[in-house]
């Protein structure tokens, strides 16, 4: 029998990386030489959340509901865009299992923001930190991650029908 009430879905995002820009990722500010180019704050984690957890409900990516096109979106906080996506879900009754990153950088290492971001994303999302997994790697110089030209990242998430 298939359970129709556990959805999955899956984001990738690739932002070209400039200097000078500033390095928003997973809600916050890293410090670094360069940072991700984009319509808004450019923050790749939230943004892959945003893809995988309406994919998960059938409804597009960030970028058909929240098109670059649209001048209200310029230069938004990725995390308001977060909060507008948990909207939708609840609205459709779906909560939210988990929710996994992987993110494909060179520099700056990452592993010392991780549990920060964690705990942004958690307070945005309004659920357990534990339920919220980032992770990061390189690509050992290889491939415009590797030249340092970009930032890539992945992101599976789980969520859950909520019949009450």
């Amino acid at each position: 029998m298939i359970n129709n009430n556990i959805r999955i879905g899956h984001g990738y995002d690739v932002h070209r990386l400039e200097e000078g820009n500033k390095f928003h990722i997973g809600g916050i500010e890293i410090d670094h030489t360069r940072g991700a180019v984009g319509h808004s704050d450019a923050d790749i984690v939230i943004h892959v959340i945003c893809d995988a957890l309406l994919g998960s409900i059938g409804m597009g990516d960030i970028g058909s509901n929240f098109p670059d096109t649209d001048s209200k979106y310029k230069n938004i906080d990725s995390k308001i865009l977060l909060r507008k996506v948990c909207k939708i879900l609840n609205d459709r009754k779906y909560i939210v299992g988990n929710v996994d990153v992987t993110v494909l950088l060179e520099r700056p290492k990452l592993r010392n923001h991780i549990d920060k971001m964690r705990g942004v994303i958690s307070d945005v999302m309004e659920i357990e930190i534990s339920k919220i997994s980032i992770k990061a790697t390189t690509t050992e110089g290889l491939g415009f991650v590797g030249r340092e030209e970009g930032v890539a990242a992945h992101c599976v998430a789980l969520v859950y029908y909520n019949e009450s």
